[in-house]
């Protein structure tokens, strides 16, 4: 029978391509061995997302420490139901753990992981036991690290890691890399041998593999132009692997919606990574993933989860509605225009993401907490 009714954005994908968007993320091969976890993804609280608003937490553009200490306090205990925040750190770490902190650098300087947040998260580790030295913080690429400022306000004793000295179109060198762990995919950049196992493979940073036993994953709130958003999902999948660009190689060759949620389903991926944090007191609503002035905004919330297909849906619905709020389409329905250039942005990643078991895809079954401290 002929096809009747309004196309979803996935069927409309479906046969374009003839073959499931989903399918290339399924049948990708994972090669990675990593200590089960009861903390692994989606983690204990799948499905809960904890949003938490303060209206000082930024005041005439500078980010301000005691209400971004306050938002962090609550935010862990109404996640975890501790009684306190210490006891809401040690739900996921102890004395002996050695913690990542994945820093997001890209939309530099408007959007990117503030110092306040970080030495939040700092400070709430070493309520938790975890020693100063073995607290990690980690951007892929060094130059970038640096370009952000990373390095001038982390405290005295946290240490430093990246898997590259800097970016490059091509992203292959295994230097900085573990060959045990890698994402398998029939996806080149253009012109490659298919049959090359290099070309066709992501491998994990050493930083994730050998290096750290657990992770905090802070991302920021942003708009992003073939991903559609990039939010906790992508922090990972294009922070802890190389050989990304053939993900989104040309506004035509997209295929984030595949390629998001193989890399992150990579065990030492998953199940190291216990904690999600979104850094949303600014945000970025379109041009992403590099931040253009224009088009940034004061959110004023930090989100908290286990689960980051739910952390992910419920951001996703934040950026659309400031989008829509500036005379904008939601992400997956805008076309190309200066800002951004890729023919269809791809934030289906999230709900393949869910199918895949990484997290709550279903809005009925996210039981999302707000809370609005007070100035």
């Amino acid at each position: 029978m002929p096809r009747t009714g309004k196309w979803t954005r996935r069927e409309w994908l479906e046969a374009l391509a003839g073959v499931s968007v989903s399918s290339l993320a399924l049948q990708a091969q994972v090669v990675s061995k990593a200590d089960p976890s009861l903390l692994a993804m989606p983690g204990p609280f799948r499905g809960r997302v904890v949003a938490v608003e303060h209206p000082a937490s930024i005041v005439k553009g500078a980010f301000q420490a005691q209400p971004i200490k306050e938002m962090m306090q609550k935010g862990m205990v109404e996640l975890t139901g501790a009684p306190d925040a210490p006891s809401a750190w040690r739900r996921f770490f102890e004395p002996g753990d050695v913690v990542g902190i994945k820093l997001n650098p890209v939309g530099m300087p408007h959007v990117i992981s503030c110092a306040e947040v970080v030495r939040e998260i700092i400070q709430g580790l070493e309520s938790a036991g975890v020693r100063r030295r073995d607290i990690v913080a980690y951007d892929r690429y060094r130059d970038q690290f640096f370009q952000a400022g990373f390095d001038k306000w982390l405290p005295e004793g946290v240490r430093m890691s990246y898997a590259a000295p800097q970016y490059d179109d091509v992203q292959q060198a295994i230097e900085g890399y573990d060959p045990d762990h890698y994402m398998d995919m029939a996806l080149t950049l253009p012109g490659q041998d298919i049959s090359n196992a290099t070309a066709r493979r992501s491998y994990a940073a050493r930083f994730i593999t050998r290096e750290v036993n657990k992770l905090v994953n802070l991302t920021t709130l942003k708009d992003h132009q073939s991903a559609g958003v990039t939010l906790a999902l992508k922090n990972l999948s294009h922070g802890l692997v190389n050989n990304v660009f053939r993900s989104h190689s040309t506004p035509t060759l997209n295929a984030c919606g595949a390629f998001i949620p193989a890399v992150v389903s990579i065990p030492v991926i998953r199940n190291k990574t216990v904690l999600h944090i979104v850094d949303g007191i600014k945000g970025l609503y379109h041009g992403g993933p590099f931040s253009r002035p224009q088009f940034v905004w004061e959110h004023k919330t930090l989100y908290f989860a286990t689960d980051p297909v739910a952390l992910d849906r419920v951001c996703w619905k934040v950026i659309d509605d400031q989008r829509v709020a500036a005379g904008m389409k939601p992400v997956a329905e805008a076309l190309p225009d200066e800002f951004s250039t890729f023919l269809r942005r791809q934030p289906e990643h999230v709900e393949i993401a869910g199918a895949m078991g990484l997290g709550e895809w279903d809005e009925k079954k996210i039981d999302v907490r707000r809370l609005r401290l007070t100035a």
